[in-house]
């Protein structure tokens, strides 16, 4: 997180004015927009939802009460239809005893009977299903009790007070819903009472409900106890639309009905679809009328919303970015000019400078002031830096001038060749060996092509060094340097170990005494080339020693001076940090009657060696 915050902060400090501004318009204006936007939209979501859940319960109760009423229509029915006690009597007698009573009946009691059942549309069948073994049957509506199934269902309408509905009935019943009554007789018993069925189709009886093919709400009337069989619109939208998903949805739905949280709505989650459910509980049918709705029909509206908010914040970010953009361009115009200015003059135009178009007695604004000033710093800049280069050639006038004075070199490196030559003839390689080697040592003080070197190069010259020493001073003075080829080949500044080796010969060791000079080299942590001039003289003293250690670990960019403590490496670290930086430079340690060891720091990346 913090990485990320880090990130976003370089992010924000790099971006251009304008988009800075855009970002504030676009936080200051555009989110809080859409805040509350969203609010307002989830209000409505929450008032739609309430309506559409009034909506269906008031939906829910109508189809309650239309099926109440029907049910009515159907119960004053069989009443009317038990009241011709003439009729129940002779279906309990022998039909078979007289032709000429069946006659009668027929013209009579059953007459009657039928026109009661053509007289309510609602009714589509009527029958009797009678234990009389003496019965006729000769009518669809008179049956013999064994042709009712189940055989022992009178012991339930006796245990529900005589009378019970069915929504399936119970034979052939799959689009038909039954009402069941038992038959009594006065002073006779009968081990299996008679049953009345009334027979009303599903079309009629719930016609309302399939009629609806459209609407929010899908109605449904569910079994109370089977949860398998209902009774609905198979052609409705909703029906069409759920699929296979359909009995899915019955059935969670059903297993979270109860009758007494009949007035609270039930959410179901089916794939993913949410779907509502308001529901009513018949009591007489043991079924439940309910009605569904998809969550994503109810808040189509709400949804369109969202998108319409959408549309607008990116039309308003981009009137926003518009404005940004056109204001911004009015207001940095002349500070591009600046930052053009500036660019060129980092590319090395100096006389890039800005045009104010100011008058004399003109002040102008801040972004003005800035121009002005600016164009008084390059103009400052110029002199200074045509002060340098004439002091510069000034100093290397009088360096040639110096160097013209001097002796030729030429005519020095051949009149030490001559009595080279004459040594050798003399026979005396000792001073021979030392002519050539004070001959290398002033041609390598001498030529500067560049002001770095090969470390061989360097080496070359103090091994020449040490061997000019040992002849003039009768030393013996041994240098060990077994480096591998790749870091001999590193650039170093030049003359930065010679100095270091100069101390060791005057101070290490006694005039005619011997020390063994050891320089070895390292990396560390793969940045920093450590090179390390280690001898086995007389050392340091330890107040010398801590006195040139805290000039060493001091500020960098103090003056430097001669040397006041006889070692001579003041300079050389100063101008290590100077073009390296304080993680380079020197470093001394030393024990007395032991060792000294000069540490030199360089970068390891050969390109960022340098000269002085």
């Amino acid at each position: 997180m913090k990485y990320l915050l880090n990130k976003m902060r370089k992010i924000y400090r790099n971006s251009r004015i304008s988009q800075k501004l855009f970002l504030s318009f676009s936080i200051m204006i555009v989110i809080p927009a859409i805040v509350v936007s969203i609010l307002f939209i989830r209000i409505q979501e929450t008032q739609l939802y309430k309506d559409a859940m009034s909506t269906g319960s008031s939906h829910v109760s109508r189809l309650n009460e239309q099926l109440r009423s029907r049910m009515d229509i159907i119960e004053n029915a069989s009443s009317t239809a038990l009241t011709q006690k003439a009729f129940v009597d002779f279906i309990h007698s022998n039909m078979i005893e007289d032709g000429l009573r069946l006659v009668k009946f027929r013209q009579n009691q059953f007459e009657q009977m039928h026109n009661i059942i053509e007289s309510h549309e609602l009714i589509s069948e009527l029958s009797f299903y009678v234990d009389n073994p003496n019965l006729y049957e000769i009518w669809p509506e008179i049956y013999h009790y064994d042709k009712f199934w189940p055989q022992d269902y009178w012991v339930t309408l006796r245990d529900e007070g005589g009378a019970a509905y069915s929504i399936f009935a119970l034979q052939d019943g799959e689009h038909t819903l039954s009402y069941y009554r038992l038959v009594r007789l006065q002073g006779q018993q009968h081990l299996r009472p008679s049953i009345m069925e009334i027979r009303v189709k599903h079309s009629v009886f719930f016609s309302d409900l399939l009629e609806e093919t459209g609407g929010d709400f899908f109605s449904v009337v569910m079994d109370g106890n089977n949860p398998s069989k209902y009774v609905y619109n198979p052609q409705h939208e909703f029906s069409q639309n759920a699929g296979e998903n359909l009995n899915e949805i019955f059935s969670n739905i059903h297993g979270q009905l109860d009758v007494l949280e009949q007035n609270s709505p039930i959410k179901v989650n089916v794939g993913d679809n949410t779907y509502y459910a308001i529901y009513r509980y018949i009591a007489p049918l043991d079924a439940y009328v309910v009605d569904i709705a998809s969550h994503q029909v109810l808040m189509k509206g709400p949804r369109s919303w969202y998108l319409l908010v959408v549309a607008i914040t990116l039309c308003v970010l981009l009137l926003i970015m518009l404005l940004v953009s056109h204001t911004t361009r009015r207001i940095f115009r002349r500070l591009d000019s600046v930052l053009s200015s500036m660019r060129k003059v980092r590319k090395g135009q100096l006389d890039a400078k800005i045009d104010t178009g100011l008058d004399d007695n003109e002040t102008g604004d801040e972004i003005d002031e800035v121009a002005v000033n600016y164009n008084k710093m390059l103009d400052e800049v110029q002199q200074l830096m045509t002060q340098v280069v004439d002091k510069q050639l000034i100093a290397k006038n009088a360096q040639l001038h110096s160097l013209h004075s001097q002796i030729n070199s030429h005519f020095l490196y051949n009149a030490l060749e001559s009595i080279r030559m004459l040594a050798v003839v003399e026979r005396q390689p000792a001073i021979a060996d030392a002519l050539v080697s004070l001959g290398s040592l002033l041609r390598y003080s001498m030529k500067w092509r560049s002001d770095t070197v090969a470390l061989s190069e360097e080496l070359a010259n103090i091994q020449s060094y040490i061997q000019f020493m040992n002849f003039m001073e009768g030393r013996n003075i041994v240098l060990s340097a077994d480096l591998p080829e790749q870091v001999l080949r590193y650039t170093i500044p030049k003359m930065c170990l010679q100095p270091i080796v100069e101390n060791v010969v005057h101070h290490a060791a006694p005039l005619g005494g011997s020390v063994h000079i050891v320089i070895t080299v390292r990396i560390e942590n793969n940045n920093l080339l450590l090179i390390e001039i280690f001898d086995d003289g007389a050392g340091v003293d330890p107040n010398m020693l801590a006195s040139l250690q805290d000039v060493l670990q001091g500020d960098s960019d103090t003056p430097i001076v001669a040397s006041k403590n006889g070692l001579g490496l003041e300079n050389v670290h100063k101008r290590l940090q100077l073009h390296y930086g304080k993680g380079c430079g020197l470093w001394v340690d030393s024990v007395q009657g032991k060792y000294t060891c000069v540490t030199i720091r360089l970068p390891w990346e050969n390109v960022n060696l340098g000269g002085w």
